[in-house]
């Protein structure tokens, strides 16, 4: 197949999803094109069966805002006659499912098809602003095939939206080769000297992700065991967090190491992931530490229970509750049983049903409905 994927390019789930999706799909032999503003963090353009195709915005005094919805819709069309390609894969429906509509109307009588995937924010946008219900219902409605990334996303989608398209619920995956056990004990020596614990959080530190929650969770760590945390990843919220690190006198424990690669090798050195999250659709980086062999303290909300079972391979927490999140911390870094446990727990459970050999052939499986649909 020839599949045009279209996604926001910076650090986030929904992009890495979508990048990883399509090396993957590009390693199975289909042919691949990137349509977006910038090469996507994850992607090496030069990689066998993919090409980046990117949107460039023309800024004009007359716009306060650069058009990036019809620059997208135009590129789109360009591609796909060019290219001859199959389908457009959209990842989120505001605003790329809106300018893979108009692409498809540019490409008429020529039918191409366009899948839509929800990841999240697409949707809760519309819980929190309502005037992007209409457009948002319409390009989920006018896309030929819809998929989220969580059951609890799909039913979300349908009390939020009202929409009565189908939705197929196929989660995120990882690279299980990978996202594994291994010997990191340089970063574990470097970071946690005489055995202390090392924490970790990544993130875009955006308000959701409750990054100066994490920080409040250490502190109360690090007051009864000797323990350093980790903080991957920027964004609006950086700064508020390292002002409580400072607050609470832990600011010589707690490294904030900014946007990094090879995100395997950090969750690996480290003994747990916090993921304090006001709300999650799925949880990325949840399925990430499974996979690595990491236990897991998060919030119970969104998707999360359909990736961590509590007690199982980590604990959930009632969003907001510091104290009892530090206390379940607690419990899986002063005992090794418990947490060998629950590392195993999550590494079987990422081999069983999140691996990507797993998830692309469901992805292969939909995209063939699509075509074959009248």
């Amino acid at each position: 197949m020839k599949i045009g994927i279209t996604c926001y390019p910076t650090y986030g789930g929904s992009g890495i999803v979508a990048t990883e999706l399509g090396k993957e799909l590009a390693d199975r032999g289909h042919e691949i094109h990137f349509i977006s503003y910038a090469l996507p963090q994850r992607l090496d353009a030069a990689r066998a069966n993919i090409q980046f195709h990117e949107v460039e915005v023309t800024t004009y005094p007359l716009f306060d805002h650069a058009p990036y919805t019809l620059a997208l819709a135009a590129k789109m069309a360009e591609v796909a006659a060019d290219h001859e390609l199959d389908l457009l894969h959209c990842h989120y429906a505001i605003p790329h499912s809106v300018s893979a509509y108009l692409a498809k109307a540019m490409l008429l009588p020529r039918r191409i098809r366009v899948v839509t995937t929800l990841h999240g924010t697409d949707i809760t946008l519309v819980g929190a602003d309502r005037s992007y219900l209409p457009i948002t219902r319409f390009s989920i409605d006018q896309s030929d095939g819809v998929t989220a990334v969580s059951a609890y996303l799909a039913e979300a989608t349908g009390c939020s939206i009202g929409t009565s398209h189908e939705i197929d619920v196929i989660p995120n995956f990882v690279d299980c080769a990978i996202y594994a056990p291994g010997d990191r004990s340089a970063l574990k020596s470097h970071f946690g000297p005489g055995g202390e614990k090392i924490l970790i959080h990544i993130s875009n530190f955006r308000p959701v992700k409750r990054p100066v929650g994490v920080v409040e969770i250490f502190a109360r760590v690090e007051k009864e065991i000797p323990a350093t945390l980790l903080m991957v990843g920027d964004g609006p919220e950086r700064g508020r967090a390292e002002w409580a690190a400072r607050e609470a006198g832990v600011q010589r424990k707690v490294h904030f190491l900014g946007k990094q690669d090879r995100i395997e090798e950090w969750i690996g050195a480290s003994d747990l992931l916090l993921l304090p999250s006001q709300t999650e659709s799925f949880g990325l980086v949840a399925l990430e530490a499974m996979a690595c062999g990491v236990p897991v303290v998060a919030s119970r909300v969104g998707g999360l229970p359909e990736v961590v079972a509590d007690g199982e391979e980590g604990f959930l927490v009632d969003a907001g509750d510091i104290p009892a999140m530090a206390e379940r911390a607690l419990r899986v870094l002063t005992d090794d049983a418990l947490a060998t446990r629950m590392g195993r727990n999550g590494r079987r459970k990422a081999l069983d049903r999140f691996c990507a050999s797993r998830i692309i052939p469901m992805y292969e499986a939909h995209y063939r409905r699509v075509l074959q649909s009248r």
